[in-house]
């Protein structure tokens, strides 16, 4: 399967897998407001490691996971993305994880490489995105309705890191993909 474009000509996009994990960790150490704001302290040394292996030993029949990294032209990490594909649903994508360097925040970086992603995912099979982003995060959740996600449902009571945190799932349905077609799919997302 190819990777998506990097949403630079100077950059380009790698798959990342476990013998990444020191890769991912320097990352993660660098921008650690994610992690702080979620469970109050950077990330846990091993983080990148339990990021790059969960779901691999989950069964969840058509579900494959993709680790995909943004390198920048000297080879450091800028931005990752975890997604799900066929997740809770055939043609629902599941974005886990989406991480941009802080130095790149507010440079119209993170969209870009969110259209990338909508576009290979797309071209993949799915109609659907979805993401959950704890209530907490209010810069997050702004970006995601800025760039056409809608809130679905929320998860209360979510453990992320040790804190307990309220979820609100999203959606952003693809090309002419429509919300009633996503809840038939996906019931348990209805709000």
């Amino acid at each position: 399967m190819p990777l998506p474009s990097a949403p630079q000509a100077d950059m380009r996009t790698v798959l990342l897998g476990e013998d990444d994990a020191a890769l991912v960790q320097s990352f993660y150490d660098a921008n650690p407001d994610y992690f702080v704001l979620l469970s109050g302290r950077p990330a846990s040394p091993g983080a990148a490691l339990i990021d790059l292996r969960a779901f691999a030993a989950q069964d969840f029949s058509d579900a494959r996971k993709h680790f995909i990294g943004v390198l920048g032209a000297s080879g450091q990490l800028l931005a990752v993305a975890d997604i799900i594909e066929n997740y809770p649903a055939p043609a629902v994508w599941h974005l886990g994880f989406f991480i941009v360097t802080t130095a790149l925040h507010r440079t119209g970086f993170a969209q870009r490489w969110l259209y990338q992603l909508e576009v290979w995912t797309q071209s993949q099979g799915a109609q659907y995105l979805r993401l959950g982003v704890a209530q907490v995060n209010l810069r997050g959740r702004r970006f995601w309705e800025k760039t056409g996600f809608v809130p679905a449902t929320v998860r209360r009571g979510v453990d992320l890191g040790g804190h307990v945190h309220d979820v609100q799932t999203m959606v952003k349905p693809l090309d002419r993909a429509d919300m009633a077609t996503y809840y038939a799919l996906a019931p348990r997302d209805r709000g």
